[in-house]
């Protein structure tokens, strides 16, 4: 009889596409949503990664040029008042308040400090709302996945309970595909939760540093145009 169970066990497709073949449709649903959920947070992942790369890179060769001691009006007319670069929208933000509260006979206009604030926060706010954006998603997939798993191993090991009550039987070859299947539920929804929990704190201090240079640089920005205001 053991010899038997063994020989049955043997038989057993246990490979990723045969245990998801064998599934009942719910445990396949399941399945299919963490796969997904997996490769959309992976994708996000590299896409930010990329992205933060990229606002780093910019944010450098920016300084570099701001700080180059060339004029603030001719480096204004190199990036143009459309520029690409985050650190550069930022400053042409700045750059374009500034320009637009001298009067036709080359005075300020009252309150050009308060201005020139105010819309490179706002530049600050768009540029965080870009690179934060996605971030959700990978919060939602890394508290939500695993439950959605464990709910793919409720249904898996109650098939293999009722499998065992309809056979009378509680052999290997009867109780291990539903076990295997109910744990492979699990595992997706580790799967894709442990790599969403991660990058998410990653990329969410990631975000926060850049964020931060952008705001030192908002600040000694403003700080310059000030003295050129008092002097």
């Amino acid at each position: 009889m053991e010899a038997e169970t063994l020989a049955l066990a043997h038989e057993i497709d246990f490979s990723f596409f045969g245990l998801f073949a064998r599934a009942t449709l719910i445990v396949k649903i399941v399945m299919i949503m963490l796969i997904v959920a997996s490769f959309w947070s992976w994708s996000i992942i590299v896409m930010k990664l990329l992205l933060y790369r990229k606002a780093r890179t910019e944010a450098a060769a920016f300084d570099r040029a701001f700080w180059s001691g060339e004029p603030l009006d001719g480096l204004f007319e190199q990036i143009g008042p459309v520029p690409s670069g985050s650190s550069e929208k930022i400053f042409a933000a700045g750059m374009t308040e500034w320009q637009r509260s001298h009067r036709e006979d080359g005075g300020l206009i009252a309150g050009a400090t308060a201005r020139i604030d105010r819309s490179m926060d706002v530049a600050i706010n768009k540029e965080a709302d870009y690179l934060r954006n996605g971030l959700t998603v990978l919060a939602t997939v890394g508290s939500s996945t695993p439950f959605i798993g464990l709910f793919g191993t409720v249904i898996g090991i109650m098939n293999a309970f009722i499998e065992i009550a309809e056979q009378q039987n509680t052999n290997l070859a009867v109780v291990a595909p539903g076990i295997a299947e109910a744990l492979l539920a699990t595992g997706l929804g580790l799967l894709a939760a442990i790599p969403a929990v991660i990058f998410y704190n990653k990329l969410s201090a990631d975000a926060d540093r850049i964020l931060h240079g952008y705001e030192s640089f908002a600040d000694e920005f403003a700080t310059i145009l000030s003295r050129q205001l008092d002097s």
